[in-house]
């Protein structure tokens, strides 16, 4: 799953959670994610070689999806040559208060595996140019771009910061 099957790792991790206490309904749910990867085995992730070698993140978060402890989720992926070759998606390690929080760890988690592919690349001579991060929240666009934190923001943790270091 998570090697191959980007489209079920969200079904899957759901599920674990249930595997100690599991009813009918979670497996009828397991049932359904192996008809879905019999009628979907002969997919598969085509590079294109008439696409651009740039390298290309999207990057997002589901604000307080889980209803037990009120942790988001990170989900981001990078892409080249038109197909996914890095993804995760996972919780938080913080609860936070508003969605564009959510998203700008979202976003930290995502630059770092950039910033991890760079130094890939440098070891290797070998440079796919900038990387670009795509996110869907204005307020994550601001705080990110924005080197002057203001008063609404003091109270993220100092670490999730870093982000402004590496945006241009």
């Amino acid at each position: 799953m998570l090697g191959t099957r980007l489209d079920i790792v969200f079904a899957v991790t759901q599920l674990t959670h249930h595997t100690s206490n599991s009813s009918q309904d979670h497996l009828n749910k397991v049932l359904y994610i192996c008809h879905y990867l019999v009628n979907t085995q002969h997919y598969s992730l085509v590079y294109s070689r008439d696409s651009k070698l740039r390298i290309y993140a999207c990057t997002d978060s589901d604000w307080a999806s889980n209803p037990k402890d009120q942790k988001s989720q990170t989900r981001y992926f990078l892409m080249i040559a038109g197909s996914a070759f890095s993804w995760i998606l996972r919780a938080q390690k913080a609860v936070v208060l508003f969605s564009t929080e959510a998203e700008y760890i979202a976003l930290l988690d995502c630059s770092c595996q950039c910033i991890w592919i760079h130094l890939i690349q440098t070891e290797l001579n070998y440079r796919f140019g900038p990387i670009h991060i795509s996110g869907d929240n204005q307020g994550l666009i601001f705080m990110s771009s924005n080197p002057v934190t203001e008063s609404r923001n003091k109270h993220i943790d100092i670490h999730f910061h870093a982000i402004q270091n590496f945006v241009t």
